[in-house]
């Protein structure tokens, strides 16, 4: 994936899906994929996808998952995840324990890490600031608002930098 200033690569970023296998929840993730954020040159998704049966959704495109409290064991689905996209690195993890402090939490478990961004999930919040020059980044959840007034996803779009931009869906 190279990047330029005229071209950033474009990243879907989902989290808290909480989604039971089933046609409609395909077709929910696939248009969530083609018809709010595409284009897209990768997915991520943060966590609590709940049904392993669902990654089979983001087949056609370059994908990265982290598990989810809600989430079964996966193979090749780890609790946390640190990758490199267009020259940037980004940690992904779910999170745990109540809203109040999560940002804390999941940063420390980079701690021996420079990330340019990190991607989270858990609180059902959406989340994008920077904080001493890193990005964090929480798209909230397209199903479950919990405490949020909207559903939400995230994109992130990467080239001489990396912007974050909430989207509502509601």
């Amino acid at each position: 994936m190279n990047s330029s200033p005229e071209s950033p690569l474009r990243v879907g970023v989902l989290a808290d899906t909480h989604l039971s296998d089933s046609d409609d929840a395909q077709r929910f993730l696939l248009d969530l994929i083609e018809n709010v954020l595409a284009p897209v040159d990768l997915i991520l998704h943060a966590g609590d996808l709940v049904d392993p049966d669902l990654l089979s959704a983001f087949d056609a495109y370059p994908f990265h998952a982290v598990r989810g409290n809600m989430d079964p064991a996966i193979a090749g689905v780890p609790l946390k995840k640190i990758i490199n996209i267009g020259g940037f690195t980004i940690g992904m993890i779910h999170g745990w324990g109540a809203p109040d402090g999560l940002e804390e939490r999941v940063y420390a478990e980079f701690s021996s890490v420079s990330l340019d961004c990190l991607v989270y999930g858990h609180s059902h919040r959406s989340a994008c600031y920077r904080h001493d020059g890193m990005l964090f980044f929480n798209p909230g959840s397209a199903t479950d608002m919990r405490s949020m007034d909207y559903h939400s996803v995230g994109l992130l779009e990467i080239g001489d930098d990396i912007q974050g931009t909430i989207i509502r869906l509601d």
